[in-house]
């Protein structure tokens, strides 16, 4: 059933700002478990491989930040599409919604299917050039071919689940990513370990399991995505019913046009964001293994801190992207400011909890003590940015929602390149993975400042 407020904000109707509140938690809270499965999936998949050593654990960080790129561009080409189908629910023109998801999702298979490809010739020289040692850049190929070779499966799952979200509906998405990380640790378990004794109580059985290591976290893994990716579209279908012949087609060149102009910029964002990521990555390789280890392990864990802000972005990216196609300007300001100072509430709660709970968290995912001292203190530091992470995230999905993308990208670009990669390849070899992340933290206490700023230009 769709929420009652959302249907409101549609049809003009007036809300008060406890309703707009209200209206804000109840997407983004669904939205919050969506991002956070993610993340748990990458906790599974590294505190499993944490246990087979760090070389191990280091194949898998080592690749991270490449990943992340190929994710993002694929995302960034999904919003081009999902946002027109907030925007169109939002005017109530739902036949062009249905044109739009149509379109959208032949034109990213196909866009997957390119960039899986270009990356599958180059996956086995990648861990060489991102500078892993000869001891991690076999199983560190393995582990990104498997995950190369389904990303059109990934790209189904995420452009069906963004197109739901977009359409209102944030528990079916989430639902599903919450299904995928049980299945995920289901899978990843069979994967990785070799068939083995497992006592319970004074039981003892025959556990099968594939033995496969490394390249067993990615196949675990796609398997729980390819299940939940089919779920997913059926859900769409049913919602958009895609293969009713009897329904008019939009135009295609149009919606390609409109997509483009919010893709390109968003593309470019992804590409200098992610790109500076993998320069990072190419600053800490030659720190070490145990530095390696304990920059992938604190990533991982730092991230359960930011999706938070990642969810309410989205459910910013829905409402006023719907509020924008409804032509409803009274609500785009004042919705964009509460989700703002939602996101930033949640994620200073979760930088506290982060800052106290480092040792626990990074403790998770690796027995090395080495690792876990050097990610503990990582993990503090980046704890005092959260609250002006939070603001660069939260804005980004706000004028994602109403399609202005251009300047995030800009905005991205001179915080990445600028500060944070000249400023870590400087400090790296005289203070280490600590100096790499205060980096850091001062980089996104100041992009959030920038953000905070082009807001307040935009709304006065």
């Amino acid at each position: 059933m769709e929420n009652r407020h959302l249907v409101q904000l549609r049809s003009g109707g007036t809300l008060t700002t406890a309703q707009q509140l209200s209206l804000i938690i109840s997407l983004s809270i669904p939205a919050i478990l969506s991002q956070l499965t993610s993340v748990v999936m990458e906790y599974i998949d590294a505190a499993m491989v944490g246990a087979l050593g760090a070389n191990a654990s280091a194949s898998i960080g080592l690749m991270s930040s490449s990943m992340w790129l190929i994710w993002g561009l694929c995302f960034a080409a999904a919003t081009g599409f999902s946002v027109q189908v907030a925007h169109r629910i939002g005017a109530g023109d739902e036949e062009g919604a249905r044109s739009t998801v149509r379109h959208g999702m032949a034109t990213l298979l196909v866009f997957s299917c390119l960039i899986a490809q270009i990356c599958f010739l180059i996956g086995k020289k990648l861990p060489v050039w991102l500078g892993g040692n000869p001891d991690i850049t076999a199983d560190a190929s393995v582990y990104f071919m498997i995950y190369i070779v389904f990303l059109p499966i990934s790209q189904l799952r995420m452009v069906s689940g963004s197109m739901l979200q977009n359409s209102g509906n944030m528990k079916v998405p989430s639902t599903l990513n919450i299904l995928t990380c049980f299945l995920d640790v289901f899978f990843n378990y069979l994967m990785i370990f070799p068939t083995r004794s497992v006592a319970i109580g004074n039981a003892v059985f025959r556990m099968p399991g594939a033995g496969l290591g490394v390249a067993g976290a990615a196949a675990g893994t796609v398997i729980s995505e390819t299940v939940c990716a089919a779920f997913m579209f059926f859900f769409l279908n049913r919602r958009f019913r895609l293969f009713d012949s009897a329904h008019q087609q939009g135009s295609y060149l149009g919606e390609m046009k409109r997509a483009l102009q919010i893709s390109l910029p968003l593309c470019m964002e992804q590409i200098v964001t992610n790109g500076a990521q993998v320069a990072f990555t190419r600053i800490v390789a030659p720190l070490g293994t145990i530095a390696i280890a304990a920059h992938s392990f604190s990533v991982t864990a730092e991230s359960v801190c930011y999706m938070p802000g990642y969810g309410i972005a989205a459910a910013a990216t829905a409402l006023i992207g719907q509020s924008t196609g409804a032509g409803r300007k009274d609500l785009t300001k004042k919705l964009g400011y509460l989700t703002l100072g939602f996101g930033i509430a949640v994620q200073t709660l979760m930088g506290l909890l982060l800052f106290v709970g480092a040792p626990a968290m990074i403790g998770i995912l690796t027995p090395d003590a080495a690792v876990r001292r050097l990610g503990t203190q990582v993990l503090r530091i980046e704890a005092f940015a959260e609250p002006l992470f939070a603001a660069s995230i939260i804005v980004n999905g706000v004028f994602r929602g109403a399609g202005k993308t251009l300047v995030p990208s800009l905005l991205n670009f001179l915080s990445m390149w600028l500060i944070r990669i000249p400023l870590s390849a400087l400090l790296a070899p005289h203070f280490g993975l600590p100096g790499v992340w205060a980096v850091m933290c001062a980089e996104l206490c100041i992009r959030g400042g920038l953000f905070l700023v082009w807001m307040r230009r935009e709304y006065h």
